[in-house]
């Protein structure tokens, strides 16, 4: 048997008779083609992301749309790796409202929300860790704590081969590099993070995250990890002054695609249609952003003109209505501990709200009763 050389790697014959693919270092030689579409896509996706990261400076409560932002991502990333939990489920779970058997696959969720503040920390505070692969582990580690993959070295690099699809290497889609060959390429990856500033910063996140995906260095959670990576990498070289730019409902809306081109890079060398696909992908996911946060603006508004309806309660009304940007599912009980109000007046500002069009009751009992602040769900669900 042969080693089959490639633009973008080598396929190297192990002695358990499978080929594992040797990734080259970046950036690709021969050098990507940059074209006159490349270049458009390129300029459309600075322009989106620049009105994107504007738009933070002029919404009222930025943090709180970055806070519900996070959580959308966490939730349409985990799904791609074949988690059920929904963003309502989340929200449930951090307002206290969702029983310990209702929990699902929320734990996951949850960890990939802390494992991205963790990051983001980092990556922005003077003393924290820069983007490297000291930091990689250390969220990778956050990411399957006492989760699904607990068992599969969290935080540590893998000392045995894995591969993709198949039920073994010798029939897998898709084998990663050895353990002694995968190694330098993860040296190689951090160089990069470091240097080629000469290549576009987006084009160089797409690079990057092809690579990273390559490699594939974890037993488990490769893929949240690199598509945390796009998030911590665009803050890192501060294209992004918030964390406001998430692929991954892009990504899971073309998972096939986005799969496909993955590997037609590995096995033709195909960087350059994977780099255009990334950057539509950029541009649709801000453009989507910035109409998101214009449409959460516009109901804002027109909630809190409802609010002149409470008369004398018009204060307390506001408070609920501001915490339900946060907390968009509620209780009776939680909206006493909001408000300060006693269980008749917090009953009654809750059917008040109800009255309003801005809650809507979902469990159809007559106690433990939960309601949604729907239209707002419903923005953030859609987009």
């Amino acid at each position: 048997m042969y080693n089959v050389v490639m633009r973008s790697g080598t396929l190297f014959q192990q002695d358990s008779g499978y080929k594992a693919f040797k990734p080259n270092p970046l950036p690709p030689n021969p050098p990507l083609v940059i074209d006159k579409e490349m270049l458009e896509l390129n300029s459309r996706a600075d322009l989106a992301i620049g009105r994107l990261d504007s738009l933070g400076d002029f919404i009222p409560d930025a943090e709180l749309f970055v806070f519900m932002y996070v959580r959308k991502e966490a939730v349409i990333s985990s799904q791609i790796e074949g988690t059920q939990a929904t963003l309502i489920d989340v929200l449930d779970f951090e307002a206290g409202n969702l029983e310990a058997d209702e929990r699902s696959d929320v734990d996951e969720v949850v960890n990939y929300i802390n494992a991205m503040n963790y990051g983001l920390d980092e990556i922005t505070r003077s003393t924290g860790l820069p983007l490297s692969l000291r930091l990689i582990k250390d969220i990778h580690k956050r990411l399957l704590d006492g989760v699904r993959g607990q068992n599969r070295t969290p935080g540590d690099f893998r000392i045995s081969q894995n591969w993709i699809g198949g039920t073994m290497p010798s029939n897998a889609v898709y084998v990663p590099p050895s353990v002694n060959d995968m190694k330098p390429a993860l040296h190689d990856f951090e160089d990069y993070i470091r240097n080629n500033k000469d290549i576009p910063p987006l084009i160089r996140t797409a690079l990057m995250h092809s690579q990273f995906e390559t490699i594939h260095p974890f037993l488990d959670g490769n893929g949240r990890v690199g598509r945390l990576l796009i998030t911590f990498y665009l803050c890192h070289e501060e294209i992004l002054k918030r964390p406001l730019l998430y692929l991954s409902f892009f990504l899971k809306k073309n998972q096939q695609e986005y799969y496909d081109l993955l590997q037609s890079v590995r096995v033709s060398g195909d960087y350059e249609t994977w780099v255009k696909f990334f950057l539509r992908g950029v541009v649709e996911t801000a453009n989507e952003a910035v109409s998101t946060a214009k449409s959460i603006i516009e109901l804002r508004e027109k909630d809190r003109g409802k609010m002149t309806g409470l008369g004398r309660g018009m204060r307390r009304g506001v408070i609920l209505l501001d915490n339900l940007y946060t907390y968009p599912t509620v209780t009776i009980d939680r909206v006493k501990r909001i408000t300060n109000l006693s269980d008749k007046a917090a009953g009654d500002l809750v059917s008040k709200f109800v009255e309003f069009g801005i809650l809507k009751e979902v469990t159809g009992r007559r106690r433990n009763r939960r309601f949604n602040y729907t239209a707002y769900l419903d923005i953030l669900s859609t987009r």
